[in-house]
């Protein structure tokens, strides 16, 4: 964990296709004042809006976490938050030209390349983060993720599919930016070869292929060149999550723990954050002696729930948009 909010230290620029538009989105990363937090603009419809990376600004967890503000929407997020927040950087602005972050090749990995070549710059503000005291759970069905007390901030997830390939994986990490950048980053997004055929049928996965998927049919994988980890598949869903945590809006000091879960759950976890401010507190993190201590700064009341984010964000109606179970 780091005291001070982080952002980059130039713009930086990249460009690729959206995975289930297909078409062609530029996409420029910018510096951003502290306290900002991450936001998207939609240079081809408003530059002048902002669409914060927030929970109460998602409108769709089907197939991948989708965010509105004022009827203007940036899908599949959750790759470029992970690098972002995998990276400890908590203020940018990400400006594209389409109504979709790039799939580059189905990970985190050349977000996290790109982000690294230009380096983070350290702000005069310090992080506040949400730190848990009790217990948190959120359950749908068999679908179970839960964060409990845990000084730093970890994460274990688990998945079990019926395919031979996969089955039952599992993958526990202390979350550091040198560990998300070697252990998860290039982790990419699967599928299974019948569920893409039928996605594009209905104007799905436009732009999905070999080059940004693991794809499987009975047989296996179809990639040429196979897996990179021989736990890719649960690798992946532990990116998702990093990612999807970015939407809290500050870091969290907890240990999530996860099983059977997709987008969905995340945002569940993160709106059962926000509804029971009496199992966590804000912190910062200050020097005391030689050792580095979360010190209390903000007292845990209903209203602190409405306060979990370093901005203020207007006020929006909960979550009601389209869900999946995967």
């Amino acid at each position: 964990m780091n005291k001070y909010q982080h952002t980059i230290k130039k713009a930086v620029r990249i460009g690729g296709v959206g995975l289930h538009s297909g078409k062609p989105v530029k996409l420029t990363i910018r510096p951003a004042k502290a306290n900002s937090g991450i936001r998207f603009v939609r240079t081809d419809i408003n530059p002048e809006a902002v669409i914060p990376a927030f929970m109460t600004r998602v409108v769709d967890t089907c197939l991948a976490t989708t965010i509105s503000q004022d009827n203007v929407s940036v899908a599949t997020t959750e790759h470029l938050l992970a690098a972002l927040n995998g990276l400890g950087i908590d203020n940018a602005t990400i400006e594209l030209d389409g109504p979709e972050v790039p799939i580059m090749d189905g990970s985190a990995g050349p977000f996290v390349h790109i982000l690294k070549k230009v380096h983070r710059r350290r702000q005069k503000c310090i992080r506040k983060m949400v730190k848990v005291t009790k217990e948190i759970i959120f359950q749908d069905g068999d679908r179970v993720i839960r964060v409990l007390p845990y000084n730093g901030m970890k994460i274990t997830c688990e998945i079990d599919f019926m395919h031979d390939m996969i089955r039952k994986q599992s993958y526990s990490l202390v979350l550091s930016s040198k560990r998300f950048a070697e252990e998860i980053a290039n982790a990419r997004t699967f599928g299974f070869l019948d569920e893409v055929e039928k996605l594009q049928e209905n104007g799905l996965a436009l732009g999905g292929s070999l080059d940004n998927a693991i794809v499987m049919d009975n047989l296996g994988v179809m990639n040429e060149e196979g897996l990179r980890y021989t736990d890719e598949f649960v690798r992946h869903k532990l990116l998702d999550i990093v990612g999807d945590l970015a939407l809290l809006g500050c870091p969290l000091v907890g240990h999530v723990v996860a099983s059977k879960t997709g987008h969905t759950q995340h945002l569940g976890l993160l709106n059962a954050i926000a509804a029971h401010p009496e199992c966590w507190e804000f912190v910062k993190l200050e020097k005391n002696g030689k050792n580095n201590v979360l010190e209390h700064v903000v007292t845990t009341t209903k209203a602190a729930g409405n306060m979990i984010l370093p901005f203020f964000v207007p006020p929006q109606t909960a979550f009601a948009g389209k869900t999946c179970p995967a």
